[in-house]
C-alpha cells in the first residue's frame, strides 16, 4: 500500500524536449533591452568624453534603436516564436557597438563623417531582417533556387571587374555617388547553392570514388568537377579583383560545408593544399597581393625607410597602447591608421580604447553567435537546412578570423569588413540577412516535433 501510494504521488516525468514549446521570447526581449542600453550609453559616453557635452539628438538616437529592436523582436515573436533567443540580441549589440566606434572616429575626422550613413544602412538591414523572417515561412523553399542563386552570385562577383579599382581591389560598384560591394550578397547565394548541391550529392562525395592508396580516393569527374570549378573560381576572383579576402572566404566556405556533408577530414587537407597553392601563385605574380604579403612579413619596413608607420604598424601600436583595460572610449589615437580605421581596422580602435578585456568580450560575442548557428545546424534534420545553417555560421566565423588575423599581424591583410562592427552598408545589410536566415532555421529546429509532423502532413 505504501509503495502504491508513493508511486501515485510521484510526479509525472516531463514531456520530451522535442515536444515542448521553448519559446523564451521574454528572455530575448530582456537581452535586447540590455543591448540597446549598452549602445546608447556608449553613444553618450563618446560624446561627453570628446566634447564635454552630450551628443545632440541623443534622445532620437535612443528612440530609433529601441524602435528597431522592438520591431525585430515582434517579427520574431509572431513569425518565428521558437527561434534561438540569443541570436538577435547579439546581432543588435555588435551593430550598436559598431555605431559607437564609428561615431567616435567621426569626431576626429570631421571631413569624413560616416556614422549617419551606417545608421541608415543598419535600419535598412533591420527592415530586410523583418521581411525575411516574415515572408520566408520554410527555409526549404530556397533549395529550389540553387542554380539561380549561383548564376546570380557569379554575375555579382564579376561585375565589379568592369569598374575602377578602389584601394587596389575591384570589389566596388560606384554609380552616381552610390557604392556597394556585390560580393557581400554573393556569399549568401553561394551558401544556398553549396548547401543544395552537397545535400543532393553527399553520398557520392562521402562513399564514391576509386581508392588510390590508404584512405585516399579519386572521385569521378561528375562529382570532382564542381569542386575544381569552385577552386578555380576562387583563384579567378583573386586574380581579376585582386581581393584576397573574398577568395579565401568563398573557398573556405565550400571546404567547410564539404567536410560537414561528408565527414571526411581529407577534404580539409585537400582544401588547405589547393588554397595554399592558389594563394602562393597569385601572391607571386599579382603586385597588389604581393605588396600585402610584404607588409605582413615586415610591418615596420616603412618606419625603417623613414616614411612613417603604415596601417598595420599603426594597428599594432594601437593594440599595444590599449593594454588590459584600454584608454577609454574617445581617448585613443587609432584614427592615425587613416581611411581604413572605420572599416578594415576598426578592431584596432576597440583594442586600444576598450583594452584586451573589451576586445575579448567582442570576440566572445562573435564566438557565441557562430556557436548558436552551428547548434541550429546540428538540431535540424533535413540535410539542406543543416548545411545552410553551417554555411551561414561559417561565413561569420571566417570573416572574424580573417579580419582579426589581418589587423593583428597573424595573416596578411584582406580588406574585408568586420561583421556588424565595421563601416560598410553592403556588409551590415548582408549580415542582417544572415541573422534573419539563422532565426528562421532556428525556429524550424526548435519547433515542437508534433508541430513539425503536422506541417509535413499538411
Amino acid at each position: 500500500m505504501t509503495a502504491l501510494t508513493a508511486k501515485v504521488a510521484e510526479p509525472a516525468p516531463p514531456p520530451p524536449r522535442g515536444d515542448r514549446a521553448a519559446k523564451r521570447r521574454g528572455v530575448e526581449l530582456a537581452l535586447l533591452i540590455g543591448a540597446v542600453l549598452i549602445s546608447v550609453l556608449g553613444h553618450l559616453h563618446v560624446g561627453y568624453a570628446t566634447t564635454g557635452r552630450l551628443p545632440e539628438g541623443s534622445s532620437h538616437y535612443a528612440a530609433g534603436l529601441f524602435g528597431a529592436a522592438l520591431l525585430a523582436h515582434l517579427a520574431v515573436r509572431f513569425a518565428a516564436p521558437h527561434a534561438d533567443p540569443l541570436v538577435l540580441p547579439i546581432a543588435f549589440l555588435l551593430n550598436g557597438l559598431g555605431l559607437v566606434l564609428i561615431q567616435r572616429l567621426d569626431l576626429t575626422t570631421p571631413h569624413h563623417v560616416t556614422a549617419g550613413d551606417q545608421l541608415r544602412w543598419s535600419a535598412l538591414g533591420v527592415v530586410l531582417f523583418v521581411l525575411v523572417v516574415g515572408l520566408l515561412r520554410d527555409h526549404r523553399a530556397l533549395q529550389r533556387y540553387a542554380y539561380l542563386s549561383v548564376a546570380v552570385a557569379l554575375v555579382l562577383m564579376l561585375v565589379p571587374v568592369f569598374f575602377p579599382a578602389v584601394n587596389g581591389a575591384h570589389i566596388w560598384i560606384r554609380l552616381a555617388g552610390f557604392s556597394f560591394q556585390p560580393g557581400e550578397f554573393a556569399k549568401i547565394l553561394l551558401a544556398v547553392f553549396f548547401a543544395s548541391y552537397l545535400a543532393a550529392n553527399r553520398t557520392a562525395l562521402a562513399l564514391g570514388g576509386r581508392r588510390l592508396f590508404w584512405k585516399l580516393k579519386l572521385l569521378p569527374g561528375r562529382v570532382l568537377g564542381p569542386i575544381l570549378t569552385i577552386w578555380l573560381l576562387s583563384v579567378g576572383v583573386l586574380i581579376l579583383e585582386r581581393d584576397l579576402g573574398t577568395s579565401l572566404l568563398f573557398f573556405g566556405l565550400f571546404v567547410i560545408m564539404l567536410f560537414t556533408a561528408t565527414g571526411r577530414i581529407g577534404w580539409i587537407a585537400i582544401g588547405l593544399l589547393l588554397a595554399a597553392v592558389g594563394a602562393y601563385a597569385v601572391a607571386t605574380f599579382e603586385p597588389h597581393v604581393h605588396g600585402r604579403v610584404d607588409d605582413w612579413m615586415n610591418p615596420f619596413a616603412s618606419i625603417e625607410r623613414g616614411e612613417g608607420p603604415g596601417q598595420l604598424a599603426q594597428s599594432l601600436f594601437a593594440f599595444g597602447a590599449g593594454g588590459l583595460l584600454g584608454a577609454g572610449l574617445g581617448h585613443g589615437q587609432s584614427f592615425l591608421i587613416g581611411f581604413a580605421a572605420k572599416s578594415d581596422f576598426i578592431l584596432a580602435t576597440a583594442g586600444e580604447e576598450l583594452g584586451l578585456v573589451g576586445l575579448t568580450a567582442i570576440l566572445l560575442l562573435y564566438g557565441l553567435l557562430v556557436d548558436r548557428g552551428f547548434r541550429v545546424g546540428l538540431a535540424l534534420r533535413d540535410p539542406f537546412g543543416r548545411l545552410l545553417a553551417t554555411g551561414l555560421a561559417s561565413i561569420l566565423a571566417l570573416q572574424v578570423f580573417v579580419i582579426t588575423g589581418g589587423v593583428t599581424g597573424l595573416i596578411p591583410l584582406t580588406g574585408m569588413a568586420m561583421p556588424f562592427l565595421a563601416q560598410g552598408g553592403s556588409s551590415v545589410v548582408t549580415n542582417w540577412i544572415i541573422v534573419a536566415l539563422l532565426i528562421r532555421l532556428g525556429d524550424h529546429a526548435r519547433r515542437p516535433q508534433a508541430a513539425q509532423r503536422e506541417e509535413v502532413a499538411g
